[in-house]
């Protein structure tokens, strides 16, 4: 079976969507906006789960980090108490990665999408082809548009991570500058895409944070342990080893 068939498939879901909300009278910018949420509704079950396993994982944080100092010598022992700990408490750690890995083949859809003569062809025979001020989107930005359209990404992005943060979700390390250098990493991208791409991106990440938003609402504040927490959890410290004595005559 050749590629040509599968990307097809692959592209022609997508735009069957966009087409179908542009049928039903909205612009193509908004028809792209409604296909963004459609995908992000579809995965809302996933997206809830992993909101809820980062608040469970930060609520037993003390215990983690028990482990942690526990069998700090041995890597591959505290790999293991660790994923007895999260089987223990039914955590997936890598649950948070679920929807975005789902959002990724919508992505490169879109970018194929909009980038297929089928799809050129039916938004330049149905005008306008561009939206709010955006000139068109299938063609990257120019000029002042990619500038506001790089700013919009960027705040949104950082916004959606902010939220994160405000609603107590623990961010360390690595989760940190993902969070907050991607979107700076990214912004370039938005100067050579087609624009239609950069309504898709700024669109998801307004739907992350009115997730944060109604999840906190939904199930209250995050429980954050308090530093009376953190250090009950912490194992005792090693009893101090008794000094031998020496054994020897005395002349």
């Amino acid at each position: 079976m050749s590629f040509l068939p599968i990307a097809s498939i692959f592209t022609d879901i997508p735009e069957a969507i966009v087409v179908f909300f542009h049928d039903l009278g909205l612009g193509w910018g908004p028809a792209i906006v409604a296909l963004t949420f459609t995908v992000r509704l579809a995965i809302l079950p996933l997206s809830l789960k992993q909101i809820k396993s980062m608040r469970a994982m930060q609520a037993l944080q003390p215990q983690l980090k028990a482990i942690q100092a526990k069998h700090k010598d041995d890597k591959q022992r505290q790999q293991q108490e660790m994923m007895r700990f999260y089987q223990e408490n039914e955590i997936n750690p890598l649950a948070s990665c679920f929807p975005l890995l789902l959002q990724l083949p919508v992505f490169i859809a879109l970018y194929y999408m909009l980038k297929g003569d089928n799809f050129q062809d039916d938004v330049l025979e149905s005008p306008p082809i561009g939206w709010l001020g955006i000139d068109s989107l299938i063609a990257p930005p120019e000029g002042t548009t990619t500038i506001v359209l790089i700013v919009l990404f960027i705040v949104t992005q950082l916004g959606a991570g902010l939220a994160m943060a405000a609603r107590g979700q623990s961010m360390e390390g690595p989760q940190k500058y993902i969070i907050f250098g991607l979107p700076f990493l990214f912004a370039p991208f938005v100067a050579s895409f087609e624009a239609g791409l950069s309504v898709y991106w700024i669109s998801t990440n307004l739907w992350t944070l009115g997730q944060q938003q109604f999840v906190h609402y939904l199930l209250g504040p995050m429980k954050v342990p308090t530093a009376e927490e953190i250090e009950a959890a912490k194992p005792p410290p090693p009893p101090p080893r008794k000094k031998k004595k020496k054994s020897g005559r005395q002349r």
